[in-house]
């Protein structure tokens, strides 16, 4: 059987829920059981389509008074607003938002685009402004060309401030951005064969992309503007370019790139290295890898090697790193949802950690917990989000959107324990309190304070499942939606230990009548706390 093969018959629920989390932050009861009936192309299709923003534009509250509001649509100089750490997690709000509304590809391949080519927003990234323009242009191309991708980004302001391009001159030059071009965002090191050889390419190769870079300066007021995207970018400084030829390494097959003394010239270098990079099989293998284990499993074999990630490899290449149809080949393929073997739940499915990213998103989703609205509630929207990225992502190991290096976020890239990074000693105690702060409408990490909106667990129950005063059947229900397997008769007895308080199921079965005749929810509100509790914080939920 070939790997790849297309799989053609309606995806069930147990597959919906893999697709689901797999390429949506969205994760809903609705969603899952309309993907349910959907073949995977037909469920593929569904989440390409584009989905227009809720909240449109970011919005700044500050300085009281005379709130800056949507300054990344201002004519003004970015130097004009104060405040830019604090602008930067604005932006980042409007893109969680927006994210978690959106059942969409979109959003997912953003992020993995992210992780490829990192851009800490806390670590260098320049002035608010550019952080925006550099997150939309990670949207621009998140189905799009790598490559063309590859050569706008030299030109983002917010990647020439975090590398330190924007101070690369022929004079002085500076290797930070050609180095991590090339040892991870592109073709990856591979293993040091000799002294500055590492395979893939060789210290001389840093040495003469650095040239190519050289004299691509930031452009601070953004009035330079990308004509195929119409985002800002960076300017050249021809005076500060290397004009010399750049004489590359037998990894390069010791290709001269002609070197030039005009702004056409110089994005013409550009793009001969760019090319040149591309042309290299290891390029197309080593996106393939990534997005192998940002979709699929963070380990494989010879075999999976061999017959998806190489013939993915070549697709890829051939098809000029147009990313579209690679993902669809693989999230329709028999593969991604186990079927290419005799067993089919081994492999794959169940097979990530989450990221608390992930987790968060699915428990906000799925239990239809009400954000306050950022334009409308602006104060409430932002304490309840400074919960999120301050106390629960931060201690959760991922500060949204400013990993700690360039390298991104251990959980893609750091073997062997990859996505295990997310679950450990330092991140447990805020993956185990996420359900009871959004339960309880408390900062149960840290500070006890209110976060100003909370899941009402009784209205999702009684909106949302079909026979909630059954005790096993509301437990069955729910775990079939937020499990990437059924559970054993076992489980579902386990998990009614804290429903029940010990009593038999009709204790449970006259609590629930009893709320539903008087509209008191004290007993059940407590009783579905305990269980929600334990269900979410339970291993089953950890995975997907």
């Amino acid at each position: 059987m070939n790997h790849l093969d297309q799989y053609t018959e309606p995806l069930g629920l147990r597959k919906a829920k893999h697709l689901l989390r797999r390429t949506s932050f969205n994760y809903t009861k609705e969603t899952l059981l309309q993907f349910a009936s959907l073949t995977p192309e037909e469920a593929f299709n569904q989440l390409i389509i584009t989905q227009n923003n809720t909240w449109t534009e970011p919005y700044d509250p500050r300085p009281e008074g005379a709130p800056d509001g949507n300054w990344t649509s201002s004519t003004e100089h970015p130097n004009t607003f104060d405040g830019h750490f604090r602008k930067r997690r604005v932006i980042t709000s409007w893109w969680w938002y927006n994210g978690m509304l959106q059942n969409s590809l979109l959003q997912k391949m953003t992020f993995f685009l992210h992780t490829s080519f990192t851009v800490s927003k806390d670590g260098g990234a320049g002035l608010s402004t550019h952080f925006f323009d550099h997150l939309r242009l990670l949207e621009k191309y998140a189905l799009g060309n790598l490559k063309t991708l590859s050569k706008k980004i030299t030109f983002d302001n917010a990647m020439l401030d975090y590398l330190d391009n924007t101070q690369n001159n022929a004079n002085n030059p500076n290797e930070n951005y050609a180095r991590e071009f090339l040892e991870l965002f592109t073709i990856l090191k591979a293993e040091q064969i000799g002294s500055g050889d590492y395979t893939n390419y060789t210290e001389l190769d840093v040495q003469q992309a650095a040239k190519i870079f050289s004299g691509i300066k930031t452009q601070t007021d953004r009035s330079l503007l990308d004509p195929e995207t119409s985002l800002p970018i960076g300017r050249i400084d021809k005076n500060r370019h290397d004009e010399k030829d750049k004489t590359f390494s037998h990894a390069f097959d010791d290709t001269v790139i002609i070197g030039r003394d005009t702004e056409i010239g110089i994005v013409d270098e550009l793009s001969d290295f760019v090319e040149m990079v591309f042309a290299k099989e290891a390029t197309a293998i080593s996106f393939i890898r990534k997005l192998y284990r940002y979709f699929v499993k963070s380990e494989w074999s010879e075999t999976i090697e061999e017959n998806v990630i190489k013939p993915l490899a070549i697709e890829l290449k051939d098809n000029d790193y147009e990313i579209l149809p690679i993902l669809k080949k693989l999230l329709t393929s028999k593969h991604f949802y186990d079927l290419d073997d005799a067993v089919d739940n081994d492999n794959i499915i169940g097979s990530i950690i989450k990221s608390p990213l992930q987790l968060l998103n699915e428990v906000i989703s799925f239990f239809k917990m009400e954000i306050p609205d950022p334009v409308t509630e602006v104060e409430d929207f932002y304490h309840f989000f400074n919960f999120v990225h301050n106390i629960y992502l931060a201690a959760g190991g991922m500060v949204l959107w400013s990993p700690d290096s360039v390298a991104g976020y251990p959980a893609h890239y750091q073997s062997p324990d990859f996505d295990r990074h997310w679950f450990s000693s330092n991140t447990v105690l805020a993956r185990y309190k996420l359900i009871e702060s959004l339960l309880t409408g408390r900062n149960k990490i840290r500070f006890n304070n209110n976060i100003r909106t909370e899941i009402n667990i009784v209205s999702f129950i009684e909106n949302n499942i079909t026979n909630p005063s059954l005790a096993k059947e509301l437990i069955t229900e729910i775990a079939s939606f937020l499990y990437p397997e059924e559970i054993s008769e076992e489980r579902v007895l386990y998990f009614a230990q804290n429903l029940l308080e010990g009593f038999p199921d009709y204790y449970w079965t006259n609590a629930w009548l009893q709320y539903t005749g008087s509209g008191d929810d004290t007993i059940v509100k407590t009783r579905l706390h305990a269980l929600i509790i334990q269900m979410i914080n339970a291993p089953e939920f950890q995975l997907m």
